[in-house]
């Protein structure tokens, strides 16, 4: 996979171009502030960007902001978000578009999953970190009282990106079971059921989002 990083911190960047490179991607570009971000990825069209949210010139959102502009000037480009803080206003605006996922730096650390989220997210699916879906979940849970406990431990395993086989195996019950709390859980919150996991991750989202 050919990969673009956008981080100001030297140390991190250079782990991160080590690590992908240890596990055989191509880091094509690297990239210290967000302003020379998106013409970067013009220029070397990555199969993915990660992106840090806190990024030079101001070191509060550009990293983020940079990402919607790039998505604006290429709806298809799969991007990584990485942050050490929770921040849900500009994740939820861009998982709505698909080919995207927002990790904390953490996650980094363990090194499978966060792999694992770079093959999902170039792959046109999506990727959040349970810290953020909870965030996203706790700050609108009025409109999620209607459903069950075992229903919002569903959809926020949905929200992360995982497939009905993979909730299945984590929740030790079987596809047919999460199946129909899918079903009752899209009823519920009136939004289209679909057997795509990456449709229904930015359903959810979209929901959150216009409740927000």
């Amino acid at each position: 996979m050919r990969i673009l990083i956008a981080e100001d911190s030297v140390l991190f960047r250079e782990g991160l171009v080590r690590l992908l490179t240890e596990s055989g991607h191509e880091v094509v570009a690297s990239v210290g502030d967000a302003v020379a971000l998106p013409a970067a990825v013009d220029e070397h069209t990555p199969d993915l960007a990660i992106i840090d949210v806190r990024m030079p010139p101001t070191m509060t959102d550009d990293g983020a902001r940079a990402a919607q502009e790039i998505r604006g000037r290429r709806p298809r480009q799969p991007i990584l978000v990485l942050s050490q803080h929770i921040e849900t206003t500009h994740s939820v605006k861009l998982v709505s578009t698909g080919a995207f996922g927002y990790l904390l730096k953490d996650r980094v650390l363990r090194v499978d999953d966060f792999l694992d989220a770079l093959d999902r997210v170039a792959a046109g699916g999506s990727a959040l970190d349970p810290e953020i879906v909870a965030a996203l979940l706790t700050t609108r849970r009025p409109f999620l009282a209607d459903l069950s406990a075992r229903e919002q431990e569903v959809l926020a395993l949905v929200a992360e990106g995982h497939s009905n086989k993979s909730i299945a195996a984590k929740l030790v019950v079987t596809d047919r079971t999460v199946e129909t709390h899918m079903r009752s859980i899209f009823q519920r919150l009136q939004l289209a059921d679909t057997a795509d996991a990456h449709r229904r991750v930015l359903a959810v989202l979209a929901y959150l989002r216009a409740q927000a």
